[in-house]
């Protein structure tokens, strides 16, 4: 009885739920569990602890990991117990993002360009050397862009499209302000940048033929749709077969200045957010990570999220 007793206090907190929910399908080290949860390290490790002291979970050491998994081949009534337990965690509110979350982190496992990326940029600005910046590098990886036809929705003034269009084939700029679409337009024409046409439209319903676009660019522009959802299925329409939508967005936060400051309807998303619109948009190949972080308060975070439209 003491077993069942102390097997039942351990499930009966909803943090340690949750935990076993996202436990039940995949053996996770704790970094893994923290980015599919997004709580701190310390509670996760708090509440894995007291799962293994009750003999539900158990743990294994590689490198400098430690990866936890549900005991496997538990007798009755642990056994029983535990299933409750998992069926219970799968109506839980979270479980869906979890699952999503999951999913994404299972796929950077095996990502080992993400991994040598992460190492690349955090050498970068370690030490300083004559005209090596982010600026430059940005341009070099432009000139080697394919030369697409490209959309960019929620262009603004069109910053980024003037820079596609020095490599595109042809830059479509959409957006709902009529003075922004007129003063990217007449910068356009006095840059003789020909291949860059704005156009006066809602990114959810880009004024944009069916098929006709290799690029779609959402760039930090996502947040101030109604219907983010709605705009991603729209880039799917435009998008030709075999190309690729690419947003560039606000990881969620809660600084609530924004919308005052700049008309952001939303506060971010969160990944799995992102991750299911695109997926149910009907894009396949999904990826989704986080990027960059600001040092400056309140830190906001940037996610990229790519998708490719089936051939």
């Amino acid at each position: 009885m003491a077993v069942t007793l102390r097997i039942l206090r351990a499930l009966a907190d909803p943090t340690r739920l949750r935990l076993l929910g996202v436990l039940a399908s995949e053996e996770l080290s704790v970094n893994e569990l923290q980015e599919i949860t997004r709580m701190g390290q310390s509670r996760i490790s708090t509440q894995l602890g007291q799962m293994q002291e009750a003999g539900i979970v158990q743990s294994r050491r590689d490198g400098k990991r430690t990866f936890y998994k549900i005991v496997p081949n538990l007798a009755s009534p642990a056994a029983e117990l535990v299933q409750s337990a998992v069926a219970g965690a799968r109506e839980m509110t979270h479980y869906p993002a979890d699952q999503v979350n999951l999913r994404r982190s299972l796929m950077k496992r095996h990502d080992l360009a993400q991994v040598y990326f992460d190492q690349v940029a955090g050498r970068f600005d370690r030490s300083y050397g004559p005209g090596r910046s982010w600026q430059a590098f940005g341009h070099l990886l432009l000139r080697i862009l394919p030369p697409l036809v490209i959309a960019d929705l929620g262009s603004g003034e069109g910053l980024v499209s003037e820079l596609l269009a020095l490599r595109a084939k042809r830059v479509i700029a959409v957006d709902n302000s009529e003075k922004m679409v007129e003063f990217g337009a007449s910068k356009a024409r006095a840059g003789g940048l020909n291949n860059l046409e704005f156009r006066l439209g809602d990114l959810e319903e880009p004024p944009i033929e069916d098929a006709s676009v290799d690029l779609v660019i959402l760039s930090q522009a996502l947040h101030h749709a109604e219907s983010p959802s709605r705009a991603i299925r729209g880039a799917h329409r435009i998008l030709k077969p075999g190309g690729q939508a690419v947003i560039l967005d606000l990881l969620a936060h809660r600084f609530e200045a924004v919308k005052e400051l700049y008309g952001d309807r939303w506060l971010g998303f969160a990944e799995a957010d992102l991750q299911r619109w695109l997926e149910e948009a009907g894009l396949l190949e999904v990826e989704v990570a986080l990027v960059a972080k600001e040092e400056k308060p309140p830190h906001f975070e940037t996610i990229l999220a790519t998708g490719t439209k089936p051939s």
